[in-house]
């Protein structure tokens, strides 16, 4: 009776633990400081944006017409009404969709953490949400949770989980949804436009909603808000909601957005002591001389954020690789955009950039990842990382000569190729230069790694 009684005690108690592993109790997280809070994500450096909704069915074109800019934005872009829009999540079905092939590629591309819409301007939620019909689950006929099967996959391969959330909604009457047939009259902060219900549509829709993000699917490594210029929106909503996240989970990371304010698309509103979230978000461009607080640079690979199989304009392996670089010299993160088309699958463009991006990510990482800031201004030659005692030279323009000229204040113990490391490079300290004999021809194209060890 006694192991009976044991073997019900212990079944009993697996249970409970299954039941609430998901929504973890408040008292049992410890509440880590702000730096402890933001140390993963400064160093990861490195994440997979992804625009994906019942948009990306369409892609950008309606009969003859194609959507100017980002074909996420096509509801507007393409003059739908409310209801001739609702087809199109009634139509979502993309059974091609592999959450583990998706998280797979982002990990092969040395991506640490991913960040998918949830929800986006249409208003169509990607989760089962229980606020709202309009979601996948109860709208659309591929019955399945898109959210919780990506955070599982996630969660297995060492992934961040993170989420998007729109806060403008088109398709909400107390929203923007009663604004056709300009949904976005207000996006350059028009006072003259305002949905008077706006506060009922903030209070009893999307703030539940994000409920339903943080309870549900474990934890959330980013919250990432858009659409903060919208008339109706207020900083005072900005903290109440940034204040409800933490208080759910509170080692959440916040992105500025959640704010008001942001000028034009640059979203580099965040200044030390200001309310503006945890990081900056410039979007698709990168500050010449960085940030003074935290920031992440999100990127298209070609024109649009949502699937567009019109926009060719791709960027190449190599741009999108020195760019990473010079984000991180920076100071920065990278979050590069996929967009998945209406079956659930990667543009084959996006997929041979991914695996372009990991075959360097992997021989170069070391100088990626956990790395800081250049110490120095930006050389003619590329840029420079940091990491302890360690400085990275990564090489754009290889030296037709061979000779690899350094800031004449760099005090070196040893120099080497980073794939290369048992040969050392000779390298002399002038009056104005430290100069590096390297090989004559690039090693690692299209950027590579010159590792020098501090002198103390």
């Amino acid at each position: 009776m006694k192991i009976v009684n044991r073997l019900v005690v212990l079944v009993l108690v697996t249970l409970l633990n299954v039941n609430t592993g998901v929504a973890q109790s408040k008292s049992k997280v410890k509440k880590l400081s702000d730096d402890e809070r933001m140390a993963w994500w400064r160093d990861a450096k490195f994440g997979m944006f992804i625009h994906w909704g019942a948009y990306s069915i369409i892609g950008g074109e309606r009969g003859t017409k194609i959507a100017g800019g980002g074909a996420e934005w096509a509801m507007d872009k393409l003059d739908y009404t409310v209801k001739d829009y609702e087809q199109f999540p009634k139509m979502f079905n993309p059974t091609l969709f592999d959450a583990d092939a998706w998280v797979k590629m982002a990990k092969d591309a040395g991506m640490k953490y991913i960040v998918i819409t949830s929800k986006h301007h249409e208003g169509f939620a990607l989760w089962d949400s229980k606020v709202s019909n309009y979601d996948v689950m109860d709208t659309a006929p591929f019955k399945r949770d898109v959210i919780k099967e990506l955070s599982v996959a996630c969660k297995k391969a060492g992934i961040i989980f993170c989420v998007y959330y729109s806060i403008v909604d088109w398709h909400h009457p107390q929203a923007q949804g009663n604004l056709y047939p300009n949904y976005n009259i207000a996006q350059h902060d028009d006072p003259s436009v305002v949905n008077p219900e706006f506060p009922q549509y903030f209070k009893n829709y999307m703030k539940p909603q994000v409920k339903e993000l943080l309870t549900n699917y474990g934890d959330i490594g980013v919250v990432w808000f858009d659409g903060d210029w919208i008339s109706d929106y207020t900083t005072e909503m900005g903290k109440e909601l940034y204040n409800f996240i933490r208080e759910i989970q509170p080692n959440t990371i916040v992105n500025n957005r959640v704010d008001k304010g942001r000028t034009g698309m640059d979203g580099m509103n965040n200044k030390p002591g200001q309310f503006a979230g945890d990081f900056g978000t410039p979007e698709q461009e990168i500050p010449d001389t960085g940030i003074a607080t935290d920031w992440e640079a999100c990127m298209t690979m070609n024109g649009t954020w949502g699937y567009k199989p019109s926009d060719t304009n791709w960027k190449s392996s190599e741009d999108l690789i020195e760019k990473l670089v010079d984000i991180v010299s920076k100071g920065g993160n990278f979050l590069l955009n996929i967009g998945p088309d209406g079956f659930g699958r990667f543009p084959a463009e996006s997929i041979r950039r991914l695996e372009a991006m990991g075959q360097w990510t992997k021989k170069n990482g070391e100088a990626i990842y956990g790395a800081s800031a250049s110490p120095y201004e930006k050389p003619k030659w590329g840029r420079y990382t940091k990491k302890g005692d360690v400085l990275y030279a990564h090489v754009f323009n290889w030296p037709k000569d061979g000779l690899l000229k350094l800031n004449k204040d760099i005090k070196f113990k040893k120099v080497t190729l980073l794939t290369n490391p048992g040969v050392a490079l000779n390298a002399l300290k002038t009056s104005s230069e430290v100069v590096v004999d390297v090989p004559m021809m690039s090693p690692d194209a299209p950027v590579t790694v010159v590792k020098i060890e501090l002198a103390k």
